[in-house]
Protein backbone atom coordinates (compact mmCIF):
# COMPACT_ATOMS: atom_id res chain seq x y z
CA UNK A 1 0.00 0.00 0.00
CA UNK A 2 1.45 3.38 -0.95
CA UNK A 3 1.95 6.17 1.55
CA UNK A 4 -0.79 8.77 1.83
CA UNK A 5 0.32 12.16 0.55
CA UNK A 6 -1.01 15.54 1.50
CA UNK A 7 -2.84 17.27 -1.33
CA UNK A 8 -0.20 19.63 -2.70
CA UNK A 9 2.74 17.50 -1.56
CA UNK A 10 5.44 16.73 -4.11
CA UNK A 11 4.42 13.08 -4.44
CA UNK A 12 0.83 14.14 -5.20
CA UNK A 13 1.94 16.87 -7.59
CA UNK A 14 4.18 14.41 -9.43
CA UNK A 15 1.38 11.84 -9.75
CA UNK A 16 -0.97 14.59 -10.91
CA UNK A 17 1.49 15.64 -13.60
CA UNK A 18 1.90 12.03 -14.76
CA UNK A 19 -1.88 11.63 -15.00
CA UNK A 20 -2.36 14.81 -17.00
CA UNK A 21 0.54 13.91 -19.27
CA UNK A 22 -1.01 10.51 -19.96
CA UNK A 23 -4.38 11.86 -21.15
CA UNK A 24 -5.19 10.36 -24.53
CA UNK A 25 -2.86 7.38 -24.05
CA UNK A 26 -3.22 3.86 -22.64
CA UNK A 27 -1.20 5.00 -19.63
CA UNK A 28 -3.96 7.30 -18.38
CA UNK A 29 -6.05 4.82 -16.37
CA UNK A 30 -3.14 3.24 -14.46
CA UNK A 31 -1.69 6.72 -13.82
CA UNK A 32 -5.02 7.97 -12.46
CA UNK A 33 -5.45 4.99 -10.15
CA UNK A 34 -1.83 5.27 -8.99
CA UNK A 35 -2.46 8.93 -8.14
CA UNK A 36 -5.55 8.05 -6.11
CA UNK A 37 -3.56 5.58 -4.00
CA UNK A 38 -1.82 8.64 -2.55
CA UNK A 39 -5.17 10.09 -1.43
CA UNK A 40 -6.71 7.09 0.38
CA UNK A 41 -5.85 3.38 0.51
CA UNK A 42 -7.97 0.82 -1.35
CA UNK A 43 -7.52 -2.76 -2.54
CA UNK A 44 -9.10 -2.85 -6.00
CA UNK A 45 -10.22 -0.44 -8.66
CA UNK A 46 -12.27 -0.71 -11.82
CA UNK A 47 -13.27 1.78 -14.48
CA UNK A 48 -16.46 1.05 -16.43
CA UNK A 49 -18.04 3.02 -19.25
CA UNK A 50 -21.85 2.97 -19.43
CA UNK A 51 -23.96 3.94 -22.42
CA UNK A 52 -27.71 3.61 -22.00
CA UNK A 53 -28.64 -0.07 -21.59
CA UNK A 54 -25.55 -1.51 -23.30
CA UNK A 55 -23.31 -3.88 -21.41
CA UNK A 56 -20.71 -1.74 -19.64
CA UNK A 57 -17.18 -1.65 -21.01
CA UNK A 58 -14.34 -2.59 -18.66
CA UNK A 59 -11.82 0.15 -19.43
CA UNK A 60 -9.36 -0.78 -16.69
CA UNK A 61 -9.22 -2.87 -13.53
CA UNK A 62 -6.73 -4.13 -10.97
CA UNK A 63 -8.43 -7.43 -10.11
CA UNK A 64 -6.59 -10.75 -9.87
CA UNK A 65 -8.16 -13.38 -12.21
CA UNK A 66 -10.48 -14.99 -9.63
CA UNK A 67 -11.84 -11.62 -8.51
CA UNK A 68 -12.18 -10.43 -12.09
CA UNK A 69 -14.62 -13.24 -12.84
CA UNK A 70 -16.97 -11.86 -10.19
CA UNK A 71 -16.40 -8.12 -10.60
CA UNK A 72 -16.29 -8.02 -14.40
CA UNK A 73 -17.43 -11.21 -16.17
CA UNK A 74 -20.37 -12.02 -13.88
CA UNK A 75 -21.31 -8.35 -13.58
CA UNK A 76 -21.46 -7.81 -17.34
CA UNK A 77 -23.67 -10.89 -17.73
CA UNK A 78 -26.66 -9.08 -16.21
CA UNK A 79 -26.31 -7.93 -12.58
CA UNK A 80 -25.22 -4.48 -13.77
CA UNK A 81 -28.88 -3.81 -14.63
CA UNK A 82 -29.60 -3.72 -10.89
CA UNK A 83 -26.45 -1.86 -9.87
CA UNK A 84 -27.27 1.48 -8.16
CA UNK A 85 -24.42 3.01 -10.18
CA UNK A 86 -26.12 1.93 -13.44
CA UNK A 87 -29.62 2.90 -12.29
CA UNK A 88 -28.59 6.39 -11.07
CA UNK A 89 -30.30 9.20 -12.99
CA UNK A 90 -28.18 11.80 -14.86
CA UNK A 91 -28.94 14.42 -12.21
CA UNK A 92 -27.04 12.21 -9.73
CA UNK A 93 -23.93 12.01 -11.91
CA UNK A 94 -21.94 14.60 -9.95
CA UNK A 95 -18.19 13.87 -9.57
CA UNK A 96 -18.64 12.31 -6.14
CA UNK A 97 -17.22 10.33 -4.58
CA UNK A 98 -20.50 8.44 -4.20
CA UNK A 99 -20.93 5.59 -1.75
CA UNK A 100 -22.73 2.87 -3.67
CA UNK A 101 -25.01 2.20 -0.70
CA UNK A 102 -26.10 5.87 -0.78
CA UNK A 103 -27.13 5.60 -4.44
CA UNK A 104 -29.32 2.57 -3.68
CA UNK A 105 -32.97 2.42 -2.54
CA UNK A 106 -33.90 2.32 1.14
CA UNK A 107 -32.58 -1.15 2.00
CA UNK A 108 -29.50 -1.86 -0.08
CA UNK A 109 -28.28 -4.78 2.14
CA UNK A 110 -31.68 -6.45 1.65
CA UNK A 111 -31.70 -5.95 -2.12
CA UNK A 112 -31.24 -8.95 -4.38
CA UNK A 113 -28.37 -7.21 -6.15
CA UNK A 114 -26.60 -7.08 -2.78
CA UNK A 115 -27.59 -10.50 -1.45
CA UNK A 116 -27.21 -12.50 -4.65
CA UNK A 117 -24.33 -10.71 -6.35
CA UNK A 118 -22.69 -7.93 -4.36
CA UNK A 119 -22.10 -10.08 -1.28
CA UNK A 120 -19.88 -12.35 -3.42
CA UNK A 121 -17.46 -9.47 -3.88
CA UNK A 122 -16.44 -9.51 -0.22
CA UNK A 123 -16.19 -5.72 -0.11
CA UNK A 124 -16.45 -3.57 2.98
CA UNK A 125 -17.23 -0.58 0.78
CA UNK A 126 -17.16 0.77 -2.76
CA UNK A 127 -17.10 4.42 -3.71
CA UNK A 128 -17.41 5.81 -7.21
CA UNK A 129 -16.43 8.92 -9.14
CA UNK A 130 -18.73 9.83 -12.05
CA UNK A 131 -17.40 11.41 -15.24
CA UNK A 132 -20.41 12.22 -17.50
CA UNK A 133 -19.54 12.31 -21.20
CA UNK A 134 -23.10 13.28 -22.16
CA UNK A 135 -26.63 12.43 -20.97
CA UNK A 136 -26.38 8.90 -22.33
CA UNK A 137 -22.78 8.02 -21.51
CA UNK A 138 -20.62 8.21 -18.40
CA UNK A 139 -17.39 6.75 -17.11
CA UNK A 140 -17.37 5.51 -13.51
CA UNK A 141 -14.17 5.07 -11.53
CA UNK A 142 -14.73 2.75 -8.55
CA UNK A 143 -12.40 2.28 -5.59
CA UNK A 144 -13.03 -0.83 -3.50
CA UNK A 145 -12.01 -2.12 -0.11
CA UNK A 146 -11.78 -5.83 0.68
CA UNK A 147 -13.60 -6.49 3.97
CA UNK A 148 -10.84 -8.86 5.09
CA UNK A 149 -8.17 -6.19 4.65
CA UNK A 150 -9.60 -2.70 5.11
CA UNK A 151 -12.65 -1.18 6.88
CA UNK A 152 -15.09 1.13 5.08
CA UNK A 153 -13.76 4.54 4.07
CA UNK A 154 -13.63 6.93 7.04
CA UNK A 155 -15.20 10.38 6.85
CA UNK A 156 -11.78 12.05 6.62
CA UNK A 157 -10.83 9.75 3.72
CA UNK A 158 -14.04 10.52 1.85
CA UNK A 159 -13.34 14.21 2.41
CA UNK A 160 -9.87 13.85 0.87
CA UNK A 161 -11.28 11.94 -2.08
CA UNK A 162 -14.00 14.55 -2.48
CA UNK A 163 -11.35 17.27 -2.76
CA UNK A 164 -9.83 15.59 -5.83
CA UNK A 165 -13.14 14.53 -7.42
CA UNK A 166 -13.36 17.53 -9.80
CA UNK A 167 -9.92 16.68 -11.17
CA UNK A 168 -10.77 12.97 -11.52
CA UNK A 169 -13.96 13.80 -13.42
CA UNK A 170 -12.44 16.46 -15.67
CA UNK A 171 -9.38 14.40 -16.59
CA UNK A 172 -11.51 11.31 -17.22
CA UNK A 173 -13.93 13.19 -19.46
CA UNK A 174 -11.02 14.55 -21.47
CA UNK A 175 -9.40 11.12 -21.79
CA UNK A 176 -12.58 9.22 -22.69
CA UNK A 177 -14.45 11.96 -24.57
CA UNK A 178 -14.84 9.63 -27.58
CA UNK A 179 -15.72 6.48 -25.62
CA UNK A 180 -19.30 6.48 -26.94
CA UNK A 181 -17.93 5.35 -30.29
CA UNK A 182 -16.90 2.01 -28.78
CA UNK A 183 -20.52 1.08 -28.09
CA UNK A 184 -22.85 -0.34 -30.72
CA UNK A 185 -24.83 2.02 -32.91
CA UNK A 186 -28.03 0.83 -31.27
CA UNK A 187 -26.76 1.75 -27.82
CA UNK A 188 -25.48 5.17 -28.94
CA UNK A 189 -28.75 6.03 -30.63
CA UNK A 190 -30.87 5.40 -27.59
CA UNK A 191 -32.09 8.23 -25.42
CA UNK A 192 -32.57 8.01 -21.67
CA UNK A 193 -36.31 7.53 -22.09
CA UNK A 194 -35.83 4.63 -24.51
CA UNK A 195 -33.31 2.99 -22.22
CA UNK A 196 -35.78 3.18 -19.34
CA UNK A 197 -38.43 1.66 -21.60
CA UNK A 198 -36.11 -1.19 -22.57
CA UNK A 199 -35.28 -1.96 -18.96
CA UNK A 200 -38.94 -1.79 -18.00
CA UNK A 201 -39.61 -4.25 -20.82
CA UNK A 202 -37.01 -6.64 -19.40
CA UNK A 203 -38.80 -6.65 -16.08
CA UNK A 204 -42.23 -6.91 -17.72
CA UNK A 205 -41.15 -9.88 -19.87
CA UNK A 206 -39.83 -11.67 -16.81
CA UNK A 207 -42.50 -14.15 -15.79
CA UNK A 208 -44.66 -13.17 -18.77
CA UNK A 209 -47.74 -15.35 -18.95
CA UNK A 210 -47.40 -16.31 -15.30
CA UNK A 211 -47.28 -13.03 -13.39
CA UNK A 212 -49.85 -10.24 -13.39
CA UNK A 213 -48.83 -6.71 -14.28
CA UNK A 214 -48.86 -5.69 -10.62
CA UNK A 215 -46.75 -8.71 -9.66
CA UNK A 216 -44.22 -7.77 -12.35
CA UNK A 217 -44.04 -4.28 -10.83
CA UNK A 218 -43.40 -5.79 -7.41
CA UNK A 219 -40.63 -8.01 -8.81
CA UNK A 220 -38.89 -4.99 -10.35
CA UNK A 221 -39.02 -2.98 -7.14
CA UNK A 222 -37.90 -5.93 -5.00
CA UNK A 223 -34.93 -6.63 -7.25
CA UNK A 224 -33.94 -2.96 -7.17
CA UNK A 225 -33.69 -3.14 -3.38
CA UNK A 226 -36.95 -1.61 -2.16
CA UNK A 227 -38.49 -2.86 1.08
CA UNK A 228 -42.12 -4.03 1.24
CA UNK A 229 -42.96 -0.76 2.99
CA UNK A 230 -41.33 1.32 0.24
CA UNK A 231 -43.02 -0.75 -2.47
CA UNK A 232 -46.39 -0.23 -0.82
CA UNK A 233 -45.89 3.54 -0.76
CA UNK A 234 -44.66 3.55 -4.36
CA UNK A 235 -47.63 1.53 -5.64
CA UNK A 236 -50.23 2.97 -3.27
CA UNK A 237 -51.05 -0.36 -1.65
CA UNK A 238 -50.76 -1.78 1.87
CA UNK A 239 -47.55 -3.44 3.02
CA UNK A 240 -49.53 -6.61 3.71
CA UNK A 241 -50.75 -6.62 0.11
CA UNK A 242 -47.15 -6.38 -1.10
CA UNK A 243 -46.25 -9.42 1.00
CA UNK A 244 -49.16 -11.35 -0.51
CA UNK A 245 -47.96 -10.43 -4.00
CA UNK A 246 -44.46 -11.66 -3.13
CA UNK A 247 -45.84 -14.95 -1.83
CA UNK A 248 -47.86 -15.43 -5.02
CA UNK A 249 -44.82 -14.58 -7.17
CA UNK A 250 -42.77 -17.28 -5.47
CA UNK A 251 -45.55 -19.80 -5.92
CA UNK A 252 -46.10 -19.01 -9.61
CA UNK A 253 -42.38 -19.14 -10.40
CA UNK A 254 -41.86 -22.28 -8.29
CA UNK A 255 -39.09 -20.67 -6.26
CA UNK A 256 -38.51 -20.39 -2.54
CA UNK A 257 -36.00 -17.58 -2.09
CA UNK A 258 -35.19 -14.09 -3.26
CA UNK A 259 -31.83 -15.40 -4.43
CA UNK A 260 -33.63 -17.69 -6.87
CA UNK A 261 -35.71 -14.74 -8.04
CA UNK A 262 -32.56 -12.76 -8.81
CA UNK A 263 -30.95 -15.70 -10.63
CA UNK A 264 -34.08 -16.29 -12.70
CA UNK A 265 -34.23 -12.64 -13.72
CA UNK A 266 -30.57 -12.47 -14.77
CA UNK A 267 -30.93 -15.72 -16.75
CA UNK A 268 -34.01 -14.36 -18.53
CA UNK A 269 -32.41 -11.20 -19.90
CA UNK A 270 -32.34 -11.45 -23.72
CA UNK A 271 -28.99 -10.43 -25.19
CA UNK A 272 -30.83 -7.97 -27.40
CA UNK A 273 -31.78 -5.90 -24.39
CA UNK A 274 -28.11 -5.31 -23.65
CA UNK A 275 -26.41 -4.77 -27.00
CA UNK A 276 -22.97 -6.03 -27.80
CA UNK A 277 -20.10 -3.60 -27.54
Amino acid sequence: MRGIAGIGDKVWNDSLAMTVGAIGTTDFAPALIAALTHVAPFNYSVIFAYCNSARPLDLFDTFPPAKRRVFVDDYQAGPYLLDPVFIAKPEAWGPGPHRVADLAPDRFPQSQYFRSYYVQTGLSEEIAFFAPINRETRVVISLMRDAARLPPFAARERKRLSSVAPFVAAASVQNWKDIEGRFSGRARGRKIEETERILASAFRRFGEGRLTGREAEVVELVLKGNSSEAIGKRLGIATGTVRIHRKNIYMKLAISSQGELFSRFVASIPRGLAPEE
